[in-house]
């Protein structure tokens, strides 16, 4: 095993449970929790971009995605339920991009990104439903929401654009010339990069859930 994996699944171990312990706690404790994640990702964006146009945009863009966390959150009768449903499949999408690319290999799938290919888009969608499995069979959400064709695509599109997410902002580190964001998280590198896919698939599913375009409970 290498030391960048070694870094990395440590860092996840410890990074998984303390953000699901914020995301069911709620109250300030939550609220404590994405202010600090938003001021360290608004740094790391505004660090990469500050000489680029987009800057304020980028800027702008964050604001709207940790809103939306936070209405995910708080606005909802299901309580964490939503907000931890849709971190889930960013992190196995995540997960399943990494584990299956660097096993199957293959053609790659954007130039953007060289590491991104066929086959780990693929595995992202996989464990994506795989894991939500898993999720909602956990007795305290077996009455909650029920996986029916409508959530297998809600899944889907949450995953793709997780993906989406994670490729535009490799293209953005490329533009400036950064292999990472930051260095803040062992095996990852920044809180950006750790969270690159959330950013965008939080917002989305907000504006899916809120709209009732796709009806969960």
């Amino acid at each position: 095993m290498s030391q960048e994996l070694s870094k990395r699944i440590l860092s996840s171990i410890i990074l998984i449970p303390v953000s699901i312990f914020f995301i069911i706690k709620g109250d300030t404790f939550f609220n404590f929790f994405i202010t600090i994640c938003f001021f360290i990702t608004a740094f790391e964006w505004h660090m990469m971009t500050k000489d680029k146009i987009y800057n304020l945009f980028g800027l702008i863009f964050l604001i709207i995605s940790f809103y939306s966390i936070y209405h995910l959150r708080n606005q909802f009768e299901a309580d964490f339920t939503y907000l931890l449903f849709v971190a889930i499949v960013c992190v196995s999408t995540d997960i399943g991009g990494y584990v299956f690319g660097n096993f199957f290999k293959g053609p790659t799938l954007t130039k953007i990104s060289p590491k991104k290919t066929y086959s780990g888009m693929i595995g992202s969608f996989f464990l994506s439903i795989i894991f939500i499995n898993f999720f909602l069979n956990i007795s305290y959400l077996n009455n909650s929401i029920t996986f029916t064709k409508e959530l297998l695509i809600f899944v889907i599109l949450i995953s793709a654009v997780s993906q989406l997410g994670d490729i535009l902002i490799s293209y953005f580190k490329r533009k400036s010339k950064i292999k990472d964001t930051g260095k803040i998280i062992p095996g990852h590198g920044g809180l950006l990069d750790r969270i690159d896919g959330m950013i965008f698939a939080f917002p989305f599913s907000y504006v899916v859930i809120s709209t009732n375009i796709i009806k969960l409970l």
